[in-house]
């Protein structure tokens, strides 16, 4: 693949993983669940209700932990250190380091947890989707299987 192509698929799939935290932190749920693919799953563990299968699943999922009566930008996803690598014409995976903030009011120690995005990603119809995506948690508890192979 041409080099300056290969950056422009990089930097489409790079893009997913960036506006997920700016839909789930705004609380918009639809958008966010747009970037899944319509089979995606999310691999949350139990903690977290199980896994989330399909879109629809995915959707109710985000919207338990969206709560209405709070601002937007009450939670704070901030990603950093992406890295995603094409894995073939239409695939792709990365991995993103995640500080998950807690900027409510009145709360003097913001961070809530630290984490590594482990994503899968296919490109359907000429768009790139999120077809699973998995958090190693690093703090405050550990629960890391390290990167796919």
């Amino acid at each position: 693949m041409d080099p300056v192509a290969e950056l422009l698929e990089i930097e489409a799939v790079r893009k997913l993983r960036v506006l997920y935290s700016h839909y789930f932190d705004i609380r918009d749920v639809n958008s966010l669940a747009g970037l899944f693919a319509e089979d995606a799953v999310c691999e949350f563990g139990e903690s977290y209700g199980g896994d989330w299968v399909g879109r629809d699943a995915i959707r109710k999922g985000y919207a338990n932990y969206a709560t209405a009566d709070a601002p937007p930008f009450s939670f704070m996803h901030a990603v950093t250190n992406a890295w995603v690598e094409l894995t073939g014409p239409d695939t792709a995976r990365g991995r993103a380091y995640l500080l998950d903030l807690n900027l409510a009011p009145g709360v003097e120690q913001p961070l809530l947890l630290v984490g590594v995005y482990d994503d899968l990603y296919r490109k359907i119809d000429g768009r790139w989707y999120i077809t699973r995506t998995r958090i190693d948690f690093l703090w405050p508890r550990r629960d890391y299987h390290g990167p796919r192979s």
